[in-house]
């Protein structure tokens, strides 16, 4: 009987240790490990034009963007800029205009008196033959007329001088785009006339006036250049093509930025070119090469030839050497507020046959002014 009873204790332990084991195993699941995703296949790169994009750039061509925001300042409307920076120019020429008036008013001018007069016109680089001219005019006028007081010799010299300097040239310029092409503006001149901040201040004052603006950087020959004028692109909001090595064949960087602003839709492509020396027959006959090759895709609306006007007669040496390499349209006369000798104006017009268009008057990047001579000619006199 105890045996049996012994038998029915240790069955009962077994049974009971057999439910714990299997109430454990339902209570701690086996751990299953997930097999690994397979890695994403890379996307594959969107086809020239299948995303609405323009075509990649030539290799060995590198577009800058425009930065999505718009720049921090509006630039000031280019109409009426030259007025308001009359008082820089005033500064520079009060001693010209200041002794031409002194002089006209004396009473009853002689000889000697008018030659002082010729000599102040001609040393204001105005030229011998413009000084001549004007001061034959003025000697009948105040023979004629019998003006002597200040207001009245002020007044024809201020009429003389304008018809002198240009009222009536065409000075406007072809930026916009015409069917479905961008206007080009070809920047050209030696070093040290401030072309490249040239280009950069004329794409700042065409995007302030709602135009689209694109920037060659064919001056290949130093870096520095296409580095000024992407900071410029940044600055202002312009998409910039430059080269990614130095010494690069500048009618081909100048080609490229053409064929991307055709295929951006610009307004405007402005293509800066390597400052040359006048007295360089290759690197003249260079530049004729990439207004040649711009042409194959799209007319050269504007070639605009930077001058230094504190360089006086020596730009106009400059200036025909460039006439014969390329067709001017018009020139851009930088530093003209840092000299005294505002009479290259005249004398660079009648040398090319071509309007001076655009003045720098400052460092600003609103600096740059469309040309007006009746303004000029107030500061002159002051």
């Amino acid at each position: 009987m105890e045996y049996l009873i012994i038998v029915i204790v240790i069955a009962a332990v077994a049974l009971m240790a057999g439910g714990v084991m299997l109430l454990r195993s339902r209570q701690r699941p086996g751990r299953i490990a997930a097999p690994p995703e397979a890695p994403a296949a890379p996307p594959a790169p969107p086809r020239a034009g299948e995303d609405g994009g323009a075509a990649p750039p030539a290799q060995g061509t590198l577009v800058t963007e425009a930065p999505a925001a718009e720049p921090a300042e509006v630039p000031q409307p280019l109409a009426g800029r030259m007025t308001r920076l009359r008082g820089r120019l005033a500064r520079s020429q009060t001693g010209f205009g200041s002794v031409l008036l002194g002089l006209l008013s004396r009473d009853g001018l002689d000889d000697q008196g008018w030659d002082e007069i010729e000599d102040t016109l001609v040393g204001a680089d105005l030229g011998a033959a413009p000084a001549a001219q004007l001061v034959s005019e003025l000697r009948t006028q105040v023979r004629v007329g019998g003006a002597r007081g200040s207001t009245e010799v002020r007044a024809l010299l201020r009429q003389d001088l304008i018809e002198q300097v240009g009222a009536d040239l065409d000075r406007s310029l072809h930026v916009a785009r015409h069917g479905d092409r961008p206007a080009v503006v070809l920047m050209v001149g030696v070093n040290g006339t401030g072309k490249t901040s040239a280009c950069g201040k004329l794409a700042r004052a065409l995007i302030g006036e709602g135009y689209s603006v694109l920037l060659g950087a064919a001056d290949t020959f130093r870096a520095a250049a296409a580095d000024q004028l992407e900071t410029w692109g940044q600055r202002v909001g312009a998409t910039v093509v430059r080269s990614d090595r130095e010494g690069a064949d500048p009618a081909s960087v100048a080609f490229d930025a053409v064929k991307q602003g055709i295929d951006d839709r610009a307004d405007t492509v402005i293509v800066d070119t390597a400052g040359r020396l006048h007295t360089k027959t290759g690197l003249m006959d260079e530049l004729g090469k990439i207004k040649r090759v711009i042409e194959r895709q799209a007319s050269v609306d504007e070639v605009l030839l930077v001058l230094d006007a504190t360089t006086g007669q020596n730009g106009l040496r400059q200036a025909r050497v460039f006439a014969e390499a390329v067709d001017i349209t018009g020139i851009v006369l930088t530093k003209l507020d840092g000299t005294a000798k505002g009479g290259i104006v005249v004398a660079v017009q009648r040398e090319l046959g071509v309007p001076v268009k655009l003045v720098g008057l400052g460092e600003g990047p609103d600096d740059l002014a469309p040309f007006e001579p009746a303004a000029f000619v107030d500061a002159i006199l002051g």
